[in-house]
């Protein structure tokens, strides 16, 4: 999701009519995302100030491509940590079948109630269906994940490009001075 935020000096009623629109449909959006979708999109907007009034063009575009990464950084992090809990909920939900397959083949063998049997039969396929429905997210959280690393792999090669670019300049520079 983009939220676009618009300052601009128009005095037209309908102009700031629009804007007030577009932030409540950006907050109706906000409160419709889940937790963690809240958590990633603010993530994205925390950036720390950068002053860069007192730098060369070379320095501040060099403080903002490694803003850029650390933020990828920190985004990637949250994302490996949520894929990280998704598998241990996965491998828990996982025990708790294995745990319950056994107790209804113990039940079956020693031919005990049905209803116990019933309820066992229950529990697993409850246990499956919320195994399938973690499965689920973990794909979309792996999804997430691929696409943040290759953001930060191209915030990487573009910040290694830009150095490479400033060295060439400056080689070139040297060599017309001689």
């Amino acid at each position: 999701m983009i939220i676009a935020i618009t300052f601009a000096a128009f005095s037209g009623e309908s102009y700031a009519n629009s804007n007030v629109n577009e932030v409540k449909n950006a907050s109706e959006a906000y409160e419709k995302m889940n937790t963690q979708s809240q958590q990633q999109f603010m993530a994205g907007l925390q950036v720390s100030s950068i002053d860069i009034s007192a730098m060369d063009l070379e320095t501040a575009l060099m403080s903002v491509q490694q803003e850029r990464v650390r933020l990828l950084e920190e985004q990637l992090k949250n994302q490996i940590n949520e894929v990280q809990k998704r598998n241990q909920k996965i491998g828990e939900l996982s025990e708790k079948i294995n745990v319950a397959k056994a107790e209804l083949a113990e039940i079956r063998h020693a031919e005990g109630p049905l209803d116990k049997t019933q309820e066992l039969e229950e529990t697993i396929n409850q246990l499956k269906r919320d195994m399938d429905a973690q499965s689920n997210s973990q794909q979309m959280d792996m999804l997430r994940l691929q696409s943040l690393s290759n953001k930060r792999q191209e915030a990487f090669d573009v910040m290694t490009n830009f150095i490479k670019k400033m060295q060439d300049n400056r080689s070139s520079i040297i060599e017309n001075m001689r």
